[in-house]
């Protein structure tokens, strides 16, 4: 059953049918039903070792076997003060390369046979010598086989978008976790979700360039130490910085499903070399616009990832004239009314429309310069526009 959601502002409250209680609170149930652990000790014993031995990135499709956290897409400004890091080593999108040599390989040898990566600061990407109706197939294989369910399929936009799910391999592997994992499973939870969108983009010599964005959200609980929130009744969904490494990760195993070799994989994503920054905020005629010290190529596909990994609504978009259609919900600061969205979903008073803008991208050599428009055409300087253009250029460090 699909829950119903309580969009404050930035910040989504669970309704009661949706898991609500973070991992250390889920944890503290199962210690009420310990009285199963005698009937659960072979079953225990199994879930060990196969722990052990499975993958550090686990992800259950949401729309599978759990509550999905059904977050429309125009839920935008995520929290961009600091970056994501996946804590210890029970993730693999950092920590496959430990133990790596910290040496780089120079970026020319970035490349198996017909694929390669392509890095720019956090930002990376895959280019495949194939033409993009060859890839649709394998790439929706990929996300199902690595347990995503596809709520966005549109071979014609080139998008490809998940369901939000849990990396379950972060769950802590604790007694009483590995004793009763398989029988109650649905007590334990993370408190995360995430979701990944794939973005193609035709290049002219016919090959195609791969884009994977992610957006991830945490469930916090609000009210310290209430009744509340011991039962779990008072949670709320907030957005987390989108995880470069986690990226990564995926793009890497997606080169093993074009046929790269789990070796070869690896060594390509090390490969990249980070480059200077090259992307600041400035104001041209009294507007404010990104600087970005790149050409046009390279600057139009870097701001398309960085719209897509801030959770910008895309509607469709013109490279002939360098222009993005977007869609930008405007935050709710300290209100006590509820936001957009719960009126939406649950409201009788009317809500605004998710306002909508156009992303230029306009180029003089090797300098380019991003700048908002209106829904009309006109330029922008709105106190939204400022946003905006902080947003793109704090990706794009």
């Amino acid at each position: 059953m699909q829950p119903d959601l309580i969009f404050k502002g930035n910040q989504v409250k669970t309704s009661p049918t949706l898991p609500k209680r973070p991992a250390f609170l889920k944890a503290q149930s199962a210690a009420t039903v310990t009285a199963l652990v005698a009937v659960s000790l072979l079953a225990g014993c199994s879930s060990i070792n196969e722990a052990m031995q499975g993958e550090r990135v686990d992800y259950k499709s949401s729309g599978a076997k759990a509550s999905s956290l059904d977050i429309p897409p125009d839920l935008t400004q995520l929290s961009r003060e600091t970056r994501y890091v996946v804590p210890g080593a029970a993730v693999t999108a950092s920590s496959y390369q430990v133990g790596q040599p910290t040496q780089t390989v120079p970026t020319a040898a970035a490349a198996v046979g017909d694929v390669r990566i392509e890095r720019a600061g956090s930002q990376r990407w895959l280019v495949v010598n194939r033409p993009a109706d060859k890839l649709w197939e394998p790439v929706r294989d990929f996300w199902q086989e690595n347990g995503f369910l596809l709520t966005l399929d549109q071979a014609n936009l080139g998008i490809m978008e998940t369901d939000w799910a849990e990396n379950r391999a972060k769950l802590p592997q604790d007694f009483i976790r590995n004793t009763l994992g398989k029988v109650l499973e649905s007590l334990y939870s993370t408190g995360e979700r995430d979701k990944f969108r794939t973005r193609f983009e035709r290049r002219p010599d016919g090959g195609t360039e791969i884009y994977i964005s992610h957006r991830g959200m945490v469930e916090v609980v609000t009210g310290a130490k209430s009744a509340s929130a011991v039962t779990g009744d008072s949670t709320i969904w907030e957005p987390r910085p989108a995880d470069p490494e986690l990226e990564a990760e995926f793009l890497r195993r997606l080169m093993v499903k074009l046929g790269v070799t789990q070796e070869q994989s690896k060594a390509l994503v090390a490969a990249g070399v980070t480059s200077k920054q090259t992307s600041r905020v400035a104001v041209v005629n009294k507007l404010p616009v990104v600087q970005i010290d790149e050409g046009f190529e390279r600057a139009w596909r870097r701001v398309g990832l960085a719209l897509d990994r801030t959770g910008f609504t895309v509607e469709d978009r013109d490279r002939n004239h360098g222009t993005y259609f977007v869609r930008y919900v405007e935050p709710v600061a300290n209100k006590s009314e509820p936001g957009f969205f719960s009126k939406l979903f649950g409201g009788s008073s009317a809500a605004p429309a998710p306002l909508k803008y156009r992303i230029t991208v306009k180029s003089q050599g090797e300098s380019t310069t991003v700048s908002v428009l209106n829904a009309q055409g006109a330029a922008e300087s709105s106190a939204n526009a400022q946003r905006i253009v902080q947003v793109i250029a704090d990706d794009l460090k």
